[in-house]
């Protein structure tokens, strides 16, 4: 596939370049492409038509002003005080809209959990094992991919921990 191939598929070239680099190319051809945003988690299970916690979130922390990626299931909140342990830090916050971009190369919303700009440390919940297949995005909010959720963690360097919120 050409890169204007991408382009017409709706694919990120950063993306597409990504799954060649990891010899993941089939995968361009899987990419859903949608007409409404699939900016949040509910829009993307609502879209593909799965469960809220088959889509995999990719979401960008600050950890002492570190950026941090945490892969967690759609229908579950991330528990701040768990990732700071789990890193040893001081402390950790949502890293700031320029920051993401800067650090990932993709907007919020499109954030996939691997081909990013720069190389920064992945938890990825355990919760994302729970499911034969997850989605996530695929580089922009219109677009999504699935894979095997060991796959994915592995493609994108996480490490296996538990810092999903825990609802009482």
């Amino acid at each position: 596939m050409t890169s204007t191939d991408t382009e017409a598929s709706g694919v990120h070239p950063r993306f597409a370049e990504a799954l060649r680099e990891l010899g993941l190319e089939e995968l361009i051809s899987r990419v859903r492409r949608f007409p409404e945003a699939t900016r949040t988690a509910a829009e993307a299970a609502a879209a593909i038509g799965c469960e809220l916690s088959q889509i995999c979130k990719s979401l960008i922390f600050a950890a002492d002003g570190v950026p941090v990626l945490v892969l967690m299931d759609g229908a579950s909140r991330v528990d701040l005080e768990l990732v700071r342990r789990e890193l040893g830090v001081d402390k950790v916050t949502r890293a700031r809209v320029d920051v993401v971009r800067e650090t990932t190369g993709y907007a919020i919303g499109g954030v996939p959990p691997f081909g990013h700009r720069t190389r920064t440390r992945v938890l990825a919940d355990r919760s994302l094992l729970d499911h034969d297949l997850v989605w996530a995005a695929a580089g922009n909010p219109h677009t999504v991919f699935p894979m095997e959720p060991k796959t994915l963690v592995a493609h994108a360097g996480g490490t296996l921990v538990d810092v999903r919120e825990q609802t009482a």
